[in-house]
């Protein structure tokens, strides 16, 4: 009987995980509470064990007697990557770098460790690379054709856990990459590279060695199809900085944003080109996204959107034709698809536009992704310039949010918009009411002030000049 009361008992008190973020609950559940994902909950398979105290190693100190030289950042050579972290790598830190297959990781990071081995204090910096992926002879040969070649950078090979720490023992680095983190297996705990418990412990330990030893680590990390990290939600909760690479394949352009950043800001946008002879930090990228056309041709239109703190000027282009089909298409590259059919749909209804028959086709130049719905402005004047066939007058450009009763909505970043504009020369802005009681234009630029859809499309095609 007696028994039988400690079995009901240590059941009673058994906990339950989530695999995916490490939420614990008292009885089984299908989804998790916390990151709501199915069938992630299992048993711990024992009971909740209290942790004893135990001794102190290193006591705590005074905050204000906390060596504040151990937290600053070290620039890693790359001003893009380096403007993205907050100033460059601190020591300790671990960073996560995900970005999808072939778009770039790998070439960017290890021109980080090329530049990083390159721009030491004495010339120097020790900086070991580790490839689970590819061999070294095919990382050397990528670093030769980049210029990544430095003494004081090790490249090593290696799948198991426990042979790259030995490797990190034996080299002592200062900066520490490993491409990728879900090739990289431990053989204390079961199942394959990849899976949720081995990428948990390769993470687990090389933060332990990071923090331990001061290394800064690089971790690059897959995505799923969805576009999220691949493995446990709980990894990014363990590292210090979350990056995210991204960029369309068949284009150039590559932007790097950090989503997460204990030691700086999230609103920071690396921008970079990546070419058969590695990947270069582009300081005014503007210029990519315009077609360099020297006349107006209808159905194009210049806008102006935040990427974190920087403005980037793009073009939008629209193509409006009659339809053979009974549901005509519509199609979009680069912009958001919901977002357009909403503004179609505010034209034909507040604008009276005649596009109920007609296929439309949308796209940016240069490959960018407008996503910001401060490009719904430009996307209007875009499609009524198409529908009618006229042509802003040249050196327009246009922001703001449009609204489903048709009206123009304020942006954040107007003054900031404006003054980029007025940077490469354009005379001529369509914007939202208020910006003009705001603060102050710049030289050189109009400003004209639109409150709805209707007097958008009549005042812009028509050239009224503004206030």
């Amino acid at each position: 009987m007696a028994g039988t009361t400690a079995r009901r008992s240590a059941r009673g008190t058994a906990a339950y995980r989530c695999s995916e973020c490490g939420w614990q609950t008292a009885k089984w559940v299908g989804r998790c509470g916390e990151c709501q994902a199915w069938g992630t909950v299992a048993e711990t398979g024992g009971v909740t064990a209290r942790t004893s105290a135990t001794t102190v190693l290193r006591p705590a100190v005074p905050i204000g007697e906390v060596d504040l030289t151990r937290a600053a950042a070290r620039p890693t050579g790359v001003p893009e990557f380096d403007r993205v972290l907050g100033g460059g790598l601190v020591p300790g830190a671990v960073v996560l770098v995900a970005g999808e297959p072939g778009i770039g990781k790998s070439t960017l990071l290890l021109d980080v460790a090329g530049r990083a081995a390159r721009s030491g204090e004495h010339g120097e910096r020790r900086v070991l690379y580790v490839s689970g992926e590819e061999s070294a002879a095919q990382v050397r040969s990528r670093a030769e054709r980049i210029e990544a070649m430095a003494r004081s950078l090790y490249l090593a090979s290696e799948t198991d856990l426990g042979t790259l720490l030995g490797q990190v023992e034996q080299v002592g680095p200062e900066l520490l990459v490993v491409d990728s983190v879900q090739t990289i297996s431990s053989a204390e705990v079961e199942g394959s590279a990849g899976n949720v418990a081995q990428v948990r412990e390769v993470a687990a330990s090389l933060i332990q060695v990071a923090k331990a030893r001061g290394i800064a680590v690089l971790l690059v990390g897959h995505v799923t199809k969805d576009g999220s990290i691949a493995g446990p939600r709980v990894l990014e909760h363990l590292v210090d900085v979350v990056v995210q690479f991204e960029g369309d394949r068949h284009s150039r352009l590559r932007l790097v944003r950090a989503v997460k950043n204990r030691y700086g800001p999230t609103d920071e946008v690396g921008c970079f080109d990546l070419s058969d002879v590695g990947i270069v930090g582009l300081t005014d990228p503007s210029g990519l996204f315009l077609s360099g056309r020297t006349a107006s041709v209808p159905g194009t239109c210049v806008t102006v959107t935040l990427e974190g703190r920087r403005p980037l000027v793009t073009e939008v282009q629209a193509l409006v034709t009659a339809s053979s089909l009974a549901t005509p298409r519509r199609a979009t590259s680069g912009l958001d698809t919901a977002r357009v059919n909403m503004v179609l749909a505010v034209l034909d209804k507040r604008a009276q536009a005649p596009i109920g028959g007609s296929d439309a086709y949308l796209s940016t130049v240069g490959g960018v992704r407008l996503t910001e719905p401060a490009a719904d402005l430009a996307v209007t004047l875009a499609l009524a310039g198409a529908i009618t066939d006229r042509p802003l007058p040249g050196g327009t450009v246009a922001f703001g949010e449009v609204g489903l009763a048709g009206e123009v909505r304020p942006v954040t970043g107007a003054h900031r918009r404006l003054a980029e504009a007025a940077r490469l020369g354009f005379t001529r802005a369509v914007v939202p009411p208020g910006v003009l009681g705001a603060g102050p234009v710049p030289e050189g630029i109009s400003v004209l002030e639109v409150g709805t859809v209707a007097e958008a499309v009549g005042r812009a095609l028509h050239d009224v000049p503004g206030r």
